[in-house]
């Protein structure tokens, strides 16, 4: 047992400087010392074994950035010797100047030499500096709080850029928007050729005072014309350097709000619109039936969070208004953002007469003349006829007047409702007409019939086709539902696409429910509509029965030839 205990210890105690003997050898150096702080650099260890186990970086990470790492390795025979050669190239950017170390690397139980690096502020070589670079300007560098500044980048270079990541615009209290997509473009300074490519942004200071704008920072990987390949072969990747660029840090000087400006709604803009359009011709509408306007603001260089409310809320005696949700728009160009405000309401008058829409006017301050302007729509009158009356007959010794040009939207003339004399002539003259109807309807009825044709059939399946649809939405109480179906059956019977229009066709019952469909659509009041008068109105209705008649080619001639 001594004997084997003692030989054990003799064999290990052989071993050990064999263990020594067998450890790699792994050097460490840089491509160039010193270096800059913006520039990266490489730095390779070799071996001429293969080592313990696989390299662990993490140590570098305290004094440097880690931009990417590569492995090869090679072998040769030489004079009956073989030779072999394993490189780690790790590509790193110091974070800080002065004399940094790069720490021993562990490979498994093996570990490479430390290595002093000297990281200037500036590059090591001013040539290089020139390859890339960064400009910037703002304009204007005094602008009024929440106005918009143009803040332009470009990047100019003269190596290909492989990839690259650019910081955004950072100042205290704005907002900052990206315009449009970047331009690329070729220049030459002092006869060296560039490319240049161009970046834009609208940025809007939230309050006054003195800011600064941060610098923008690039971080590139392009292609070395400086650097020798590190490996020889067709297909090997090309060499690269990665580089950090910085532009420089722009102030801005905000003002306050000018005093000149009284409005308590701050608008600043470079241009601004004010419109208007109308749903009806004429300003005239019908008691019951609804009258949609439409204003529009549009604002250069100013965001909608900036634009005001357009609709008053002021109440209208006689006149119900249903306001839709507003209709915001930003469009980001290149040259600045535009910002657009859309909003709707409907007038619905309860009474027939002459009701006036006061003037409207948004106060703003043009940031080209540096004056307070006004934007301004003039007062509208709009005229509500009774639920029996026309245009024309609240007309009947004038002519229609031509429609306004688009600048003068809102300068309607007065238009005088009709005395209730000219109203009972006009009924009396309805009255015969429809009793000459009447009578022709029963003679025609008298006359045989044939078999109806096959076009005639075609009719009646699709008004089958809309009543069954209408009786359902009816039926379900879904006003939607049932807006579609009349509407189908409008156009197909009366060629007319709104409801207003339809229920001048029908009959006193149906139209009432028509109209009454048709504010409560307005109305929002969806949830509460009961379909079942509107379907009894539908089928009690004599302008729909007269009409599927009507559909009926069947009839002899009165005269046959």
């Amino acid at each position: 047992m001594h004997r084997y205990f003692y030989a054990q210890i003799l064999f290990s105690l052989l071993m050990l400087p064999t263990a020594g003997i067998l450890a790699a050898e792994i050097q460490v150096a840089v491509d160039h010392n010193p270096v800059g702080i913006n520039e990266s650099f490489q730095i390779t260890f070799s071996a001429s074994e293969e080592p313990d186990g696989n390299p662990d970086f993490a140590p570098l990470r305290e004094n440097f950035e880690i931009v990417n790492q590569q492995r090869s390795s090679s072998s040769s025979w030489v004079n009956g010797k073989s030779s072999r050669n394993e490189q780690w190239v790790v590509n790193v950017m110091a974070k800080q100047a002065g004399e940094l170390l790069i720490p021993p690397i562990a490979f498994g139980a093996d570990s490479s030499k430390p290595l002093t690096v000297k990281v200037t502020e500036n590059a090591a070589t001013p040539q290089s500096q020139d390859e890339i670079f960064l400009e910037v300007a703002a304009t204007p560098d005094h602008p009024y709080v929440q106005s918009q500044v143009l803040y332009t980048l470009k990047l100019f270079r003269k190596v290909q850029i492989t990839q690259a990541s650019l910081s955004e615009p950072e100042i205290k209290d704005a907002l900052v928007e990206k315009l449009g997509e970047d331009s690329t473009y070729a220049t030459q300074i002092k006869g060296v050729d560039y490319w240049v490519t161009e970046r834009k942004y609208a940025i809007f200071p939230q309050q006054s005072g003195v800011f600064t704008i941060a610098p923008l920072i690039l971080n590139a990987e392009y292609i070395s014309s400086q650097r020798q390949p590190r490996f020889n072969g067709f297909f090997n990747r090309p060499d690269t350097e990665n580089r950090r660029v910085a532009s420089k840090a722009l102030t801005l000087t905000v003002q306050a709000v000018p005093s000149s400006f009284k409005s308590p709604n701050w608008l600043s803009a470079e241009s601004l619109q004010l419109n208007e359009t109308w749903s009806g011709a004429g300003l005239q509408v019908k008691v019951g039936e609804p009258l949609t306007r439409t204003l529009t603001l549009t604002a250069k260089g100013s965001t909608v969070g900036q634009l005001p409310e357009l609709l008053g809320k002021t109440a209208i005696d006689g006149i119900k208004t249903y306001p839709d949700q507003p209709l915001l728009k930003e469009d980001k160009q290149s040259d600045g953002l535009t910002a657009v405000r859309e909003e709707k309401i409907a007038f619905i008058p309860s009474k027939p007469g002459e009701y006036t829409l006061p003037a409207l006017e948004v106060a703003w301050f043009n940031t080209k003349t540096q004056k307070v302007e006004t934007a301004r729509l003039p007062s509208v009158k709009i005229t509500a006829l009774a639920s029996g009356e026309s245009a024309q007959a609240a007309t009947p010794q004038a002519a229609i007047a031509p429609p306004a040009p688009a600048s003068e939207v809102g300068l309607a003339s007065p238009i005088t409702v009709t005395s209730d004399a000219d109203t009972r002539f006009w009924q009396a003259v309805s009255a015969m007409l429809a009793l000459g109807w009447l009578l022709t309807g029963v003679l025609l009825y008298r006359r045989p019939s044939v078999k109806p044709s096959s076009a005639k059939n075609s009719g009646l399946l699709a008004e089958n086709a809309v009543e069954k649809a209408l009786k359902r939405a009816c039926w379900e109480n879904k006003p939607q539902a049932a807006k579609q179906a009349l509407l189908q059956w409008g156009k197909a019977e009366f060629a007319v696409d709104s409801l207003a229009a339809l229920a001048g066709h029908c009959s006193p019952a149906l139209h009432a429910e028509i109209l009454a469909l048709n504010r409560l659509l307005y109305s929002g009041q969806n949830q509460d509509w009961q379909g079942q008068n509107l379907w009894q109105a539908f089928t009690d209705n004599p302008a729909a029965l007269a009409n599927t008649g009507a559909a009926d080619d069947g009839l002899e001639p009165l005269y046959k030839i």
